[in-house]
């Protein structure tokens, strides 16, 4: 049984159910403490946005809403383990990445950027675009690995200008020979990183340019706890591999890197029947700091579908930017064919791409209730 009904997805509230095992609570006041005492030493665009996080911090918003700035579950942990001095920063990146989609704002730059180290990937699983042949066929020019030279100079740009940086998209991040060089440069340069992998290419190698780069978050895509359900979900892989290998990146971290504060997650996509958060909590719990379920979104066919009614915008219009492996800028990974075509880095800088006339076109007509007049936009379900 597949379970992909719902009407809409909302991509910032995607997790169904997320299970942490890290101890320790967040003190919301003596976050709010914190940030008031360094006001005075930001730029007045930053004070602005965080003086508008506190506002809403403090309760001092009569309306509890969308455009209301809250601490999220799968948040606290993160803002647990980084820095005391690096909080503003970080909540500067926080409030714009889940407010601005609703207030519909913009400035120079996106709170992050997505980007793809490979659109090739060793799985073909069944809720994922990889199926698409249109994508995979080598005779239609997707499928490739970013450079070194390609992926510095957009980390050169956006150093700085923004903190929220991901490594992951179409593909899995490992099949690229150059990842522990793309991980040794972006260390210690943002604030919220995060990379995505099915696990199973893990190497010694890998697992120690992973902990080195000290990335925030690393996400081992699984979504069963029996080989038999993970093998029908994540077609040409091997479960017993994969565990075997976080085995092994515990072992390497407790060993060589005890003072790392990487928060480890496994998180599945919910699509059949019988998964199960107990049974996942079973196997992956002593693993993982979480293990979390993702609601499905049906989007690896949405060039076959019908037209939708839905009028809402899409939030990734406001909140990230994907960056492909050949340079090629998209608003949004529903669009894994690139029809949008917003443009291509290094030609255009990624400010010039993000506030450009066809990333803001595109905003308009969402703004207005029109995505439908946008091919692959009127199909989506994605808000």
């Amino acid at each position: 049984m597949v379970l992909y009904n719902q009407k809409v997805y909302q991509k910032a509230n995607s997790f169904i159910q997320l299970e942490d095992r890290s101890n320790g609570e967040i003190v919301v006041s003596d976050i709010i403490s914190h940030i008031k005492h360094q006001l005075r030493v930001v730029d007045n665009n930053k004070r602005i946005i965080l003086q508008r996080a506190v506002f809403d911090l403090e309760e001092k918003s009569n309306i509890n809403n969308k455009e209301t700035f809250k601490i999220l579950d799968h948040v606290k942990e993160e803002i647990k383990r980084i820095n005391p001095d690096k909080l503003t920063e970080y909540f500067y990146y926080r409030y714009r990445y889940d407010i601005f989609p609703h207030t519909r704002e913009i400035d120079n730059y996106p709170p992050l950027v997505q980007i793809e180290p490979t659109s090739m990937c060793n799985y073909r699983c069944v809720f994922c675009f990889q199926t698409d042949k249109e994508l995979t066929s080598k005779s239609n020019a997707h499928m490739g690995h970013m450079s070194l030279e390609l992926f510095k100079k957009i980390i050169d740009e956006i150093e700085g200008n923004v903190q929220g940086v991901t490594l992951a998209s179409r593909g899995e991040p490992f099949i690229n020979k150059n990842i522990c060089g793309m991980l040794e440069y972006m260390k210690g340069k943002f604030l919220a990183t995060k990379i995505n992998t099915n696990g199973s290419l893990l190497t010694d190698k890998i697992i120690r340019a992973l902990l080195c780069s000290e990335i925030n978050t690393i996400v081992f895509s699984a979504d069963a706890a029996s080989e038999t359900l993970y093998s029908k979900l994540r077609v040409n892989g091997n479960l017993k591999k994969v565990l075997n290998n976080v085995r092994r990146f515990n072992e390497i971290k407790a060993k060589e890197y005890p003072k790392n504060r990487s928060i480890t997650r496994v998180s599945g996509v919910y699509y059949d029947k019988n998964q199960n958060i107990d049974d996942m909590k079973s196997v992956w719990g002593e693993l993982v700091d979480q293990i979390a379920f993702v609601e499905y979104c049906p989007w690896s066919n949405v060039y076959e579908k019908s037209a939708n009614n839905i009028k809402t915008p899409c939030s990734d219009l406001w909140r990230r930017m994907f960056v492909w492996w050949d340079g090629r800028c998209n608003p949004c990974d529903a669009d894994y064919l690139t029809t949008l075509d917003i443009g291509e880095f290094p030609k255009n800088t990624l400010n010039e791409i993000w506030n450009g006339s066809k990333y803001n076109e595109l905003r308009e007509l969402h703004c207005n209730s029109k995505r439908q007049e946008k091919n692959v936009c009127s199909k989506c379900s994605v808000i």
